[in-house]
């Protein structure tokens, strides 16, 4: 029986949205699906059984932070990922690449990428041998093929240049890869530009990748481009692996590439934006700093279960964030999680009654209420 499986349980028919259902060693998760992010081992103000209680299925790590500390060999040692931060559901980590590129001063070669180590300033060196290596040490059910994140804007000869580096690339990642315990994603890049993108995807989907990611949006190119990107990517991706769209974590943004086709999607929104008191809502988002929610003794969003929601009102939220208490991002990250994994489970159900774009609309339509 193979480790890793993925099922396509319906397509919408009123869409390219998908139902899925992808085997891990560490459990299966239901797609779509939104993965929280633990750059460090950790989702910030929460614990692992509140990651959990908030219907969280999967989450990510950081391959380039957790290189630099503790360091993969400490947690090897530890006997991986999963027994060092006490998370049993499956894991994913990316490949570092976005983190490294997005560093002010970096070397680029053919072979990979030089930095500074943001602590001591000594040189390293990350490349896709290097890249696989640390993920296979961390033990993450999914890892990521290393490729270059091409900015925003690019032109298109350096796209086009820098395409042939994540083709290169991934192809060195597939020969370094041995553990089949570990499900490896190659990654498609080419900036905005619709020729590379198809060119990308379909090298690497030659390569018989068990997943395939859509990386470089999210860098500042706005909903209706991404949108674009994602219109003329997914049709060249296999339609029965599991596709990946990184860094995407707003809901519309979400819903939207749901829409066209994508799979699994995640991002540091929730917890973020819960330790600067912004919450999500069905009907948007709000900042319970704000003084309108002093005296406000509703829950935070009356159609939530959570916790948080179950337990306290936007008055004591607002109290706490005033008197700057820690309990104030535990509690808005716990509702925002559950946001997310609530919004994706009537996706999910959307989806298998082929009612997407209805729902989409609906969901739409309330969210951004609150604010008017």
């Amino acid at each position: 029986m193979d480790t890793f499986t993925f099922s396509l349980l319906n397509t919408d028919k009123t869409s390219a949205a998908r139902l899925g259902r992808f085997s891990t060693p560490h459990g299966t998760i239901e797609t779509p699906i939104f993965m929280p992010v633990g750059t460090h081992a950790a989702l910030k103000a929460m614990t692992p059984a509140q990651v959990s209680d908030a219907g969280a299925r999967i989450i990510l790590s950081n391959t380039y932070h957790l290189h630099l500390k503790p360091g993969e060999d400490l947690i090897r040692k530890a006997g991986g990922l999963h027994a060092f931060m006490n998370w049993a559901g499956p894991i994913l980590t990316d490949s570092g690449g976005f983190q490294v590129f997005s560093l002010p001063q970096k070397r680029i070669t053919e072979d990979g990428v030089y930095f500074r180590h943001e602590v001591t300033g000594e040189e390293i060196f990350l490349g896709p041998r290097e890249a696989v290596g640390i993920q296979n040490a961390l033990g993450a059910d999914i890892i990521m093929a290393f490729d270059e994140c091409i900015p925003f804007p690019a032109t298109h000869d350096y796209a086009a240049r820098s395409i042939r580096k994540t083709l290169k690339w991934a192809e060195q990642c597939l020969k370094t890869h041995t553990d089949t315990n570990q499900a490896l994603f190659g990654i498609v890049q080419g900036g905005i530009y619709e020729d590379l993108r198809r060119e990308c995807a379909r090298e690497l989907t030659a390569m018989g990748f068990p997943g395939y990611a859509i990386g470089g949006v999210s860098v500042g190119e706005g909903l209706e481009l991404l949108k674009k990107v994602v219109d003329f990517t997914a049709p060249f991706l296999p339609t029965e692996k599991p596709r990946y769209l990184m860094g995407v974590g707003l809901p519309e943004d979400i819903l939207e590439s749901v829409e066209r086709g994508m799979d699994m999607f995640d991002c540091v929104i929730p917890t973020r934006y819960a330790r600067s008191a912004t919450l999500f809502t069905r009907r948007g988002k709000i900042r319970l700093t704000n003084r309108r929610y002093r005296r406000d003794f509703f829950p935070v969003d009356v159609s939530c279960s959570c916790y948080c929601c179950s337990n306290f009102t936007r008055a004591y939220l607002h109290h706490l964030y005033n008197a700057n208490e820690i309990l104030s991002a535990i509690l808005a990250a716990i509702h925002n999680v559950r946001f997310y994994t609530d919004m994706m489970e009537q996706t999910r159900q959307a989806i298998e009654k082929n009612d997407f774009l209805a729902f989409k609309k609906d969901f739409l339509g309330e969210y951004g209420a609150e604010g008017r």
